[in-house]
C-alpha cells in the first residue's frame, strides 16, 4: 500500500505505464516493411466519381469549350491556323481545354503541356505542323459528333481533378504535423504551388534545383525534407521510375548531410491503393532500409506511430 503523501504510483499502475511505453517503443521500431501484410488497413482511399453520373455536369462544363472550338474550326483555313487562333484565346483555362480538344482531333502525339504555352505556338507549328491532321478531315470528324459530345466531355472531365488527390494529401500532412509538433514549422506548397528547392534550404547544395515537397524546421534549423505522392494506380515502368527517383533523392540529400555533419532526415509520404500493386511496397521498404533510421516511408495513418520528435532530432 502506498503511504500518504507518496508520489510513487501503485504497482499495477506502474505496470500499465510500462506496458504503454513498451507498446509505443515497439511501434516506433516498426519498419515500413512490417506493415505490408496489413497494408490495405494503412492506406487512405480518396473518394472517386461514378460513371455515367458525371455526364450531365461534364457536358454542362465543357459544352462552351466545344462551341468555341467549333467556331474556330469553321473559320480556320489550316490546322496550324486553327492552333494559332487557339493560342490567342483568353482566359488560360479555356485555352488549355481547347488545346486538349485540339490534341484529340488534330495532334495526339503532341503533349498538352507543350501546346498550352502561348509563346511556343509558332515554334510548335513549324516543328510539328506537318503531322497535324488536315483541317478538312478535322472539320468532317468534328461535325459527325453530337453537340455536346458526351464522350469527349467525359474525357475532359478526367483532367479536371488531376493532381487533386496529391494536393489533399499534402494539405492533410501539414495539418497533422502542425497539430502533432506545434513547436516545429513545416514549409512548402500545401496544395498547388512552387516546390521548395534544396538550394533555398542550403546555399551550397550541389544540386540547387532539387525540388522537395516540404521541409520541417525547428526554429530555423531544418530537421527533415520530404516528398508526398498519392498513387491511385501504378505499375511497370512508372513504378520503377518513382522508386528510382526516390532512391536518388534520398542518396543525394543524405550524402550531403553526412558530408556536412547535418542531422537531416528524409520522409517519403506515399498513400493510395497504388502502394498495394506490384513491388511498390517492397521497393519503398528497401529504400528505407538502405538508410536505416535516416529515411522513413509513411502513409498518413502511420505518421503518429512512426514520426516522433525524438526521431526527428536524433
Amino acid at each position: 500500500m502506498v503511504g500518504k503523501g507518496s508520489h510513487c504510483p501503485p504497482v499495477f499502475l506502474r505496470q500499465q505505464i510500462c506496458t504503454i511505453k513498451d507498446s509505443r517503443t515497439e511501434k516506433l521500431k516498426k519498419s515500413f516493411a512490417d506493415y505490408q501484410s496489413e497494408g490495405h488497413l494503412w492506406i487512405t482511399m480518396s473518394q472517386g466519381e461514378y460513371y455515367p453520373d458525371i455526364l450531365p455536369l461534364a457536358c454542362e462544363l465543357y459544352k462552351p469549350v466545344l462551341v468555341i472550338f467549333e467556331q474556330l474550326l469553321k473559320s480556320a483555313h489550316s490546322s496550324t491556323n486553327l492552333f494559332m487562333d487557339i493560342s490567342d484565346i483568353k482566359p488560360l483555362w479555356m485555352r488549355i481545354q481547347l488545346c486538349r480538344v485540339f490534341r484529340k482531333y488534330v495532334s495526339p502525339e503532341t503533349p498538352v503541356e507543350m501546346l498550352k504555352k502561348k509563346r511556343d505556338a509558332l515554334n510548335i507549328c513549324n516543328r510539328f505542323g506537318k503531322n497535324f491532321r488536315h483541317i478538312t478531315e478535322v472539320q468532317k470528324k468534328f461535325s459527325s459528333r453530337p453537340m455536346p459530345d458526351e464522350t469527349l466531355c467525359a474525357i475532359l472531365w478526367e483532367y479536371k481533378d488531376r493532381g487533386k488527390k496529391g494536393y489533399d494529401l499534402t494539405e492533410r500532412l501539414f495539418t497533422i504535423i502542425r497539430g502533432s509538433f506545434p513547436d516545429l514549422r513545416i514549409t512548402g506548397p500545401e496544395r498547388a504551388g512552387k516546390d521548395v528547392l534544396m538550394g533555398e534550404v542550403f546555399k551550397d547544395y550541389p544540386k540547387p534545383d532539387r525540388p522537395v515537397d516540404f521541409v520541417i524546421f525547428e526554429n530555423e534549423v531544418p530537421l527533415a525534407v520530404g516528398l508526398a505522392r498519392y498513387d491511385s494506380d501504378r505499375g511497370g515502368a512508372q513504378e520503377d521510375d518513382r522508386t528510382g527517383q526516390y532512391r536518388e533523392c534520398a542518396n543525394e540529400i543524405l550524402t550531403y548531410a553526412k558530408k556536412h555533419a547535418l542531422n537531416i532526415k528524409v520522409i517519403f509520404l506515399n498513400d493510395g491503393p497504388g502502394l498495394l500493386l506490384g513491388t511498390m511496397w517492397r521497393d519503398y521498404a528497401n529504400i528505407e532500409k538502405s538508410w536505416k533510421d535516416r529515411v522513413k516511408v509513411v502513409t498518413l495513418r502511420m505518421i503518429s506511430e512512426r514520426i516522433s520528435i525524438d526521431w526527428l532530432k536524433r
